[in-house]
């Protein structure tokens, strides 16, 4: 009987055809760059960060799609499918609620005021301590998430070729840099186009060839439905379990709208369109991308289950990382198929490269627009501003590659990131909503909502994923079993059937901690608001009138009179934000 690593070695196959389509990929992606980068030699600031606003809808949509599907979706949704089963996936309906909410309250706001940063607003509607609060939480966040979405297509591509980590990410981390500094939003756009394509037809294929293996879509299914993997919606209201319908409808709308409707990595390429009509349509083809690609990766993860339904991988440790679950059953599935091992790895990568490009001109952009314009006490030359732009992809880029290192031997920093994550989206995404929807709160009610969420969020996320790590908080997984294994492994102990309950082997695990990582979003949110709220009992009101009311959603205007239309004038997107009034500076 062969062991777990001679079944690695046999099935490690990337040859020649393999490479020669993992690099096509990498060489149109840089062909890319060039032809946006020499063929338009004299870039503007708007050009670079925006295309000029004169973007297509349909590369747009494919853009957000392609930057919002990482290479840790990729890889880690079939994954929880095949653990947990599908009950996940009714997370569809808060990205269609999602859709409606951004399009009518956030998207108008943000696109008429015809800003580069996000985070340009935050001063108009409050002052300049909320703009740098805002972009601070970005960039922390953005460095702290960058190294992981390149390090787990990395595994991918070790799992199928026994190549170091460390030798392929510095070099996809080169091309990215190269092409995102040269040739500016445009040249990421349209890489995101091809990267997009890759991703839906690596799936594609890995699903059509793994179900015709195991004989019919009607295999699949079964084998699913007799393990309890197909599932009606949970709805529980009980805010600890996993996965219910609330938390993923609910709790889903607040954290794909701060997402989407928020952070400057998505809503750049709202702002690149020319209308809020076009920014409209590029939303909704974005949401049904999302689904397709969503319903893909959770189809997979059951077609991986009916595949190993008698013998887990994971239990076994032929797949060493939860990430690496994808690359086995491709490997198993593609491997005598010339090149289609390539095709898969390279659609992983394609991920990874989109939403790496994203960060990376997002970054710019905060930085030149949030770090060095409000400082400088003389305008920026052009070359001075393409200089700064191009500097700061290459320095991000740069400690990408280092902190690779520091996630390699930090097992937990995978928990550390999304904790990260909870803590700055939450508040952030409550400062925006009190600055669209509550008119009558100021600055400074809002920067301490602000502070207290993410003091709040710490204390909760970090607590919440140290008892995770220690093994106090434990979620089973659905049915899983090593009965029928061909090959010989060192594991005494195979997962059983249960639930995705909540298991908690200490009572006195404080409830907060408990609660489903669906639901912090919304209640760092939540903390924001109610604190900001209560701040106006020490820091009084603005008066409402006297807010501009571009600065609000559409459906808050009509309930306030804002005097003379002059106000409205003010506000045309030729005149800078910076010679904006704040309105918060008028109190009652």
């Amino acid at each position: 009987m062969q062991n777990i690593e001679q079944i690695l070695a046999e099935l490690q196959r990337f040859a020649w055809p393999d490479y020669v389509a993992f690099v096509a990929m990498f060489l149109l992606c840089i062909g890319i760059g060039i032809y946006f980068g020499f063929m338009n030699k004299s870039v503007s600031e708007d050009d670079y960060m925006l295309g000029g606003r004169k973007m297509l809808v349909i590369p747009i949509a494919f853009s957000l799609v392609a930057s919002f599907i990482s290479g840790i979706t990729l890889l880690g949704l079939p994954t929880e499918v095949y653990s947990y089963g599908v009950q996940y996936l009714y997370v569809a309906c808060g990205v269609i609620g999602m859709g409606v909410v951004m399009g009518v309250f956030y998207l108008p706001v943000f696109h008429d005021l015809n800003i580069t940063s996000t985070y340009e607003y935050l001063e108009v509607r409050f002052d300049r301590r909320l703009r740098l609060y805002g972009s601070i939480m970005f960039a922390v966040m953005n460095v702290a998430y960058l190294p992981i979405v390149i390090y787990v297509p990395a595994l991918a591509f070790n799992q199928v070729t026994g190549i170091g980590v460390h030798t392929i990410t510095p070099i996809v981390c080169i091309i990215c840099v190269f092409y995102t500094s040269l040739g500016g939003l445009k040249a990421v756009v349209w890489t995101d186009v091809v990267q997009a394509v890759s991703m839906l037809g690596a799936l594609c294929l890995v699903a059509i060839k793994g179900t015709r293996d195991i004989g019919g879509p009607g295999v699949v299914l079964e084998r699913a439905w007799n393990t309890d993997r197909l599932e009606a919606p949970d709805l529980s209201i009980d805010p600890t379990v996993r996965h219910t319908f609330w938390c993923l409808f609910l709790g889903g709308i607040v954290y794909w709208t701060q997402t989407n409707a928020v952070s400057q990595n998505m809503i750049q390429r709202y702002l690149s369109l020319p209308t809020l009509g076009d920014a409209r349509k590029a939303l909704c083809i974005f949401c049904a991308g999302v689904l397709i690609l969503m319903a893909l990766c959770g189809y997979n993860g059951l077609l991986i289950y009916a595949t190993y339904q008698n013998c887990d991988p994971l239990t076994t440790k032929l797949a060493k990382a939860r990430d690496q679950l994808l690359p086995l059953f491709v490997m198993e599935t593609l491997g005598e198929l010339p090149g289609m091992t390539g095709l898969f790895i390279a659609g992983v990568f394609s991920a990874a490269l989109s939403s790496l490009s994203t960060c990376l001109n997002s970054m710019s952009a905060v930085v030149l627009e949030d770090f060095v314009k409000p400082y400088v006490k003389k305008p920026l030359t052009t070359t001075a501003i393409n200089w700064i732009m191009r500097l700061v992809v290459v320095g991000v880029g740069a400690l990408c590659v280092c902190l690779v290192y520091v996630v390699e031997h930090m097992g937990t920093v995978l928990q550390l990131t999304m904790s990260l994550e909870a803590i700055t989206n939450g508040p952030l995404f409550g400062i925006f909503t009190i600055g669209l929807f509550m008119p009558w709160i100021n600055g400074n009610s809002a920067l301490l909502g602000g502070i207290m969420g993410v003091i709040g969020m710490s204390w909760v996320s970090l607590n919440a994923q140290w008892a995770i790590a220690s093994g106090a908080i434990n979620y089973n997984t659905k049915a899983l079993n090593v009965e029928q294994c061909d090959y010989s492994f060192n594991v005494t102990t195979s997962l059983v059937k249960s639930s995705s309950h909540l298991v908690a082997s200490a009572e006195d695990i404080f409830p907060l901690y408990r609660i489903s990582y669906m639901w912090y979003t919304t209640f760092g949110a939540s903390i924001t608001i109610v604190v900001a709220l209560l701040g106006t009992l020490i820091f009084g009101k603005n008066n409402p009138n006297k807010v501009d009311p571009v600065l609000l959603t559409p459906c808050i205007r009509k309930f306030f009179s804002f005097g003379s239309e002059e106000r409205m004038d003010a506000y045309k997107p030729d005149i800078p934000l910076q010679h904006k009034l704040r309105p918060d500076e008028v109190a009652l």
